[in-house]
C-alpha cells in the first residue's frame, strides 16, 4: 500500500458513527478508509498514511444497495490490501437505473450537506426545487438552496425568498458563483469533515462553484485507473478535497434523480398538505371531490395553492410507481437467496452421505 502524509480520518470525514460499528477485539488488524471512488471490482480508498487502489472480492455484497459506493467507510486489510466490510452509512442517494429491471444504483454515500444549485434566470423552477428537495431529505442530507447569478438579475431576491418558502426552515443562499466571496458564504458547511454535493440543471454555474469553493480549480483525489493488478473502469463519481478541508462528492448522475423510497420526505416537503391531508374525513382521501375533505377546503379558502397540490400528486405517483417496481425486485432477490441456499445445503448434504 503507498504511504504519504494524508489527512488524519476526522478530516475525510470520520466519526463516533463510524467507530461504534468497528469490533476491537476481532478487526484490530483491519483500518478505517474512505471510498475516493468506485471501479469496476475495486475502489480507491483513503485514510490514514495511505492511499490506493483496493480490490472488493467478487460476490462480497450481494444486493446493489449494499455494494461499496463513493463516500462509504470501509475496513481495509492493509496486508493485501483488499475491503474486508463496509461500514452502516448515515445516507445515502441512490436512483433507479435505466431499463426495466428496477435495479438500485448507488451515487453517494455519507453526504453532510446537498446543495441544490439554481440560477437567477430562466432555470429558477419550483417543482424542480421541489423535487431536489424531497431527494435531500430521503437521502438523509441537509439541503442547502443556493440562488447563483445573483448579480444578473434585480429579482434574485425575490427568487431566493420563494424558494425559501417551499418547505419548513430550508436554507436559501443567494450569490454569485464566481465572486471569491462565495466560498465564504458556504464556507461553513465545506469545513474540515463535512462533504457536500451539488444538484442542479446545466447552466446553473455549478462548475463555477466547485471552483470557488476549491479556490482556483478542483483538488482531486489521486485517483488512478490502472496499476499492476490489471484495468479498472471507473463509474465516473468521485471525491474532492476543498480548500476549507472538506470533500465535494462529484456526482454528475444526480441531476437525473428521480424518486425512490421517499414517501417520508415528501410528506416533509410538502408538510401543509401532509397536515392537511390527516384532517380529511377518509383516511384514503384523494382530495378530488370527496366530503369532508380538509386539503380542498383549504384551496377553496386559498390557504392552498392547488398547483402546489398538483406538483405534491405528480412527485408522489412517481415514487409509487417506482417503489413498487423496487419492492418487487427486493423479494425476488429474496426469494433467489432462499433457493441458492437451500440447494447450497442439500448438495453439502450429499457429499456427506458419501
Amino acid at each position: 500500500m503507498t504511504s504519504s502524509t494524508h489527512p488524519s480520518l476526522a478530516d475525510y470525514g470520520w466519526r463516533p458513527f463510524f467507530q461504534s460499528q468497528v469490533d476491537l477485539d476481532r478487526e484490530a488488524e483491519l483500518v478505517p478508509a474512505r471510498v475516493l471512488a468506485v471501479h469496476l471490482g475495486a475502489v480507491v480508498a483513503g485514510g490514514l498514511d495511505m492511499e490506493a487502489l483496493v480490490p472488493v472480492p467478487p460476490g462480497q455484497f450481494g444486493a446493489d444497495e449494499d455494494a461499496p459506493t463513493v463516500g462509504d467507510w470501509a475496513l481495509v486489510d492493509p496486508k493485501g490490501p483488499i475491503l474486508r466490510r463496509r461500514l452502516d452509512r448515515f445516507s445515502v442517494f441512490k436512483r433507479r437505473a435505466a431499463g426495466t429491471d428496477r435495479r438500485v444504483q448507488l451515487i453517494a454515500a455519507n453526504v453532510d450537506t446537498l446543495f441544490i444549485v439554481t440560477s437567477a434566470d430562466r432555470d429558477f423552477n419550483v417543482a424542480r426545487l421541489e423535487r431536489y428537495l424531497a431527494v435531500a431529505r430521503e437521502g438523509g442530507a441537509t439541503p442547502v438552496i443556493v440562488v447563483t447569478k445573483a448579480d444578473l438579475n434585480e429579482r434574485a431576491n425575490e427568487m431566493a425568498a420563494a424558494a425559501g418558502r417551499l418547505s419548513q426552515g430550508i436554507l436559501v443562499e443567494c450569490l454569485d458563483a464566481r465572486d471569491p466571496l462565495a466560498a465564504g458564504v458556504l464556507g461553513p458547511w465545506c469545513g474540515p469533515g463535512q462533504t457536500v454535493a451539488l444538484v442542479g440543471s446545466s447552466g446553473v454555474g455549478k462548475s463555477t462553484l466547485v471552483n470557488t469553493l476549491a479556490h482556483a480549480g478542483q483538488a482531486t483525489a489521486a485517483v488512478r485507473a490502472d496499476d499492476q493488478r490489471g484495468r479498472h473502469t471507473t463509474t465516473g463519481r468521485s471525491m474532492h478535497r476543498l480548500a476549507d478541508g472538506g470533500w465535494l462528492v462529484d456526482t454528475p448522475g444526480m441531476r437525473e434523480l428521480q424518486l425512490v423510497d421517499a414517501a417520508d420526505a415528501l410528506e416533509d416537503v410538502f408538510a401543509e398538505i401532509a397536515d392537511l391531508a390527516r384532517e380529511c374525513r377518509f383516511s384514503d382521501c384523494r382530495h378530488e371531490s370527496e366530503p369532508g375533505c380538509a386539503v380542498r377546503a383549504a384551496i377553496a379558502e386559498g390557504r392552498l395553492d392547488e398547483t402546489r397540490l398538483a406538483r405534491f400528486r405528480k412527485l408522489a405517483a412517481e415514487d409509487r410507481r417506482n417503489s413498487e417496481g423496487l419492492a418487487e425486485r427486493r423479494a425476488r432477490d429474496r426469494a433467489l437467496g432462499h433457493l441458492y441456499r437451500s440447494v447450497l445445503r442439500s448438495k453439502n448434504k450429499r457429499r456427506g452421505e458419501f
